[in-house]
């Protein structure tokens, strides 16, 4: 967290509390703010529009172009719609949010009553955001999230205070094993953002993923193995919009008895399958496929369930 007093602090007070203003209005015209902000992002501007498209024609090859151009454009209603409404958690009371965001937290009921602390692995789907917020309150379990901290100083300071209000720990990436050492001793549920591109391509887990070779980082699941950690597939659903509902199914009790990358495997497969359920719901515009395969990373390539080459 940013301490009170670093160069720029007078920027984040003037920030926060014309976000809160804004904050103030009801949705109805915050999500006309954000129809204005969507003609400006994409027709002005046209913000990673080829990204996306490129992304888009990839991942289905079978859809004609008038289909992924409609994608497209619900894509991105979607990813405006999610910065308005974060910004509405600057005032909203958790009462107000939890009538918006539903969860499934059964299956999280029962691992917590085996006594083991569990992950969660999850895609970026919107609206995250909301969706972490939501869960707190409905389990026993001290809530941790991976994240990656923002390099501009204003905007991490109130990013981090948005997610943290609920209570729930957040744990920077880059200092993710130093961070998590007081949580363990605790029952906790560790929350990550599985789809993130990893940083090192080498220890990277390699599979064809939306019809390329993509790289997934190797961390949650040998850190769930290590842990013989129960682990948990999530996912949102859009009921409409500023309404969601996000479910959970158990994807195995122990990751150390399934072979080495097939955890990794399973979820992939599931991010998938929720990915063409809803395509406009997923992050069209980060640059998923940006590292390309290279021999090298051979011994890493996932070739069928439960089989990493060597």
């Amino acid at each position: 967290m940013v301490p009170h007093g670093y160069p720029g602090s007078d920027m984040y007070y003037i920030l926060y509390g014309f976000l809160y203003l804004v904050s103030l209005l009801p949705m109805r015209v915050l999500y006309l703010l954000s129809d204005f902000i969507y003609l400006i992002l994409y027709y002005g501007f046209g913000y990673r529009r080829i990204v996306v498209m490129d992304n888009l024609r990839h991942a289905f090859p079978e859809k004609p172009e008038a289909e992924l151009v409609r994608i497209s454009k619900k894509f991105y209603h979607n990813f405006i719609d999610s910065f308005v409404e974060v910004i509405k958690l600057v005032s909203a009371s958790e009462s107000w949010l939890k009538k918006r965001f539903t969860v499934d937290a059964q299956v999280l009921d029962e691992l917590y009553s085996t006594g083991k602390s569990c992950q969660m692995h999850l895609g970026h789907t919107f609206n995250w955001e909301w969706g972490q917020i939501a869960v707190s309150g409905l389990t026993k379990y001290k809530i941790l999230v991976v994240y990656m901290p923002i390099g501009n100083k204003v905007f991490e300071k109130l990013f981090y205070k948005l997610r943290t209000r609920s209570g729930n720990s957040f744990l920077a990436a880059p200092r993710m094993k130093e961070a998590i050492i007081p949580f363990l001793p605790s029952q906790y549920l560790l929350g990550l953002v599985a789809d993130q591109c990893p940083g090192n391509m080498q220890t990277s887990y390699w599979i064809d993923f939306l019809g390329r070779p993509a790289p997934f980082a190797s961390g949650p699941e040998k850190g769930a193995r290590n842990g013989h950690l129960p682990v948990v597939f999530a996912t949102i659903h859009k009921l409409r919009r500023g309404h969601y509902h996000g479910t959970m199914h158990l994807a195995c009790m122990d990751a150390a008895t399934l072979p080495e990358g097939e955890l990794t495997q399973k979820y992939v497969r599931y991010l998938e399958s929720v990915i063409r359920q809803h395509p406009d719901m997923w992050l069209w515009s980060h640059r998923r496929w940006k590292h390309a395969w290279k021999d090298e990373y051979a011994s890493m390539k996932i070739d069928e369930p439960g089989r990493a080459s060597a």
